[in-house]
């Protein structure tokens, strides 16, 4: 570790933390001796704080106050996590009709967020300075498994707008401080991807953080290209956001040189799974109760997959209990040679999101037209298909509270992005069927990247 990491780690960013009311290093610290714990000790922790958890929403959190009364449950009498069985699950639906009901009394610390929308479903949802602290922790924690830490150079490959519109001048300080340099993954151009090649080898990072999607095309470009990625010294490419196919994960560690750590979550549910060295994918279980459920709702044992359903421990100001994510994937039935006690999360199906190629050939990710309707009021769900350059339908499920003057704006932004000439079919619909896998995709494009 060099003098620069070792200030970031073990100052800067924990007193950055500690102004803004984050328990993360105390988090974190706690996390690295219980990685480690006999698993009947961690489980006596699950319990403990899911007791708490449910104990502090009965009393002060309106939604489950009501809840626990008309199911007649005791949350001091929780005894076990399969006591969570006797609530029921919390989808997005219930939270969009119940947002302000889950907001617990007198919460002052509660921080606007929303998902990425590649469900279909925009779900905007709170979070507290608890779950951060815990989120940040997971990470952090999972970053120092691969022998890199918070200070080390970085390049962040993203494209939420959160992160994106934040880049005011005190975050780009800070940034450059923290040696960390966040490129945009929306547009994947030619042009863009060059620079961005040159942006990374002038960088020589320790470090990729970003889509798995997106640093792939990164490196077909650049192997294309006879330009040499493998002699940069990164040590790890955290990828997440995505399902990480195995052709992605050996075009990325043959053009980087670098192993690939796969990391599992949303914004919503938390980070639940960060793989290890040694391959495993391991459960942030101090933190989270996953639940792996079949069609009809029932808890499969381990080794059988199916939907992933979440309780985040750390979510008291806005509780997220048995929270149905939309992912598959199981539980794992054997122990980490890393020798973590922390619980495998197997076969892992969660969803993907293509590219959308614009008029000019420019590559785009396909939350570039996510964003455009994902957050409007009344879009229950949504599909974008690209039939071709010059046709691309966007399909909207929508509710009474859908204001259709909105539809001429959804076109041009769309424009705006694949081309002026391009037709965009903006179309209501009553129902978005799923593929004919089962799986639902909500970004489609028929154009070859």
């Amino acid at each position: 570790m060099t003098l620069h990491t070792r200030l970031i780690s073990d100052l800067i960013f924990p007193l950055q933390e500690r102004l803004k009311k984050h328990t993360t290093v105390r988090v974190k610290q706690e996390m690295e001796a219980s990685q480690y714990w006999p698993i009947d000790q961690l489980e006596a922790l699950r319990v403990k704080r899911l007791r708490s958890l449910l104990t502090h929403a009965g009393q002060h959190v309106p939604y489950y106050r009501d809840l626990f009364d008309r199911l007649g449950f005791d949350p001091t009498a929780v005894n076990s996590c399969a006591d969570l069985q006797r609530l029921p699950f919390l989808t997005k639906t219930e939270i969009r009709a119940h947002t302000d009901a889950l907001k617990s009394d007198g919460a002052d610390d509660l921080a606007r967020f929303n998902t990425g929308g590649s469900s279909g479903e925009p779900l905007v949802f709170f979070i507290g300075n608890e779950r951060v602290s815990h989120d940040v922790a997971a990470k952090w924690r999972a970053t120092r498994w691969w022998g890199v830490d918070i200070g080390d150079p970085e390049i962040v490959l993203w494209g939420s707008p959160i992160e994106l519109t934040s880049q005011d001048r005190a975050r780009r300080w800070r940034d450059a401080l923290m040696r960390t340099q966040l490129l945009p993954a929306f547009e994947m151009s030619p042009e863009k991807v060059a620079g961005f090649i040159e942006t990374i080898r002038a960088t020589r990072p320790a470090m990729l953080f970003g889509y798995p999607s997106a640093f792939a095309h990164i490196a077909r470009h650049a192997e294309a290209h006879h330009i040499a990625m493998d002699n940069l010294g990164i040590r790890v490419a955290f990828v997440t956001s995505e399902r990480l196919y195995d052709h992605q994960r050996e075009l990325i560690q043959r053009v980087f040189n670098c192993p690939v750590a796969n990391g599992y979550g949303g914004r919503d549910a938390g980070f639940i799974a960060h793989e290890c060295p040694s391959g495993g994918l391991h459960l942030t279980h101090e933190d989270l109760i996953v639940e792996i459920v079949d069609p009809q709702g029932k808890v499969v044992p381990a080794g059988e997959s199916g939907e992933i359903v979440v309780t985040h421990l750390a979510t008291r100001h806005f509780p997220f209990v048995r929270y149905r994510t939309g992912d598959i994937a199981a539980l794992g039935t054997q122990a980490c040679a890393c020798g973590r006690t922390l619980p495998l999360l197997t076969n892992l199906q969660g969803r993907s999101t293509d590219f959308l190629v614009a008029r000019n050939g420019t590559v785009m990710h396909g939350l570039s037209l996510i964003y455009i309707v994902r957050d409007l009021a009344g879009v229950k769900q949504f599909k974008i298909v690209q039939e071709s350059l010059d046709l691309t339908r966007i399909m909207l499920v929508t509710d009474e509270h859908f204001d259709r003057a909105l539809l001429p704006g959804i076109e041009r932004g769309a424009k705006a992005r694949l081309g002026a000439d391009v037709i965009v079919d903006v179309q209501l619909v009553d129902d978005i069927p799923p593929e004919k896998s089962g799986k639902y995709r909500y970004v489609i494009s028929h154009v070859a990247t």
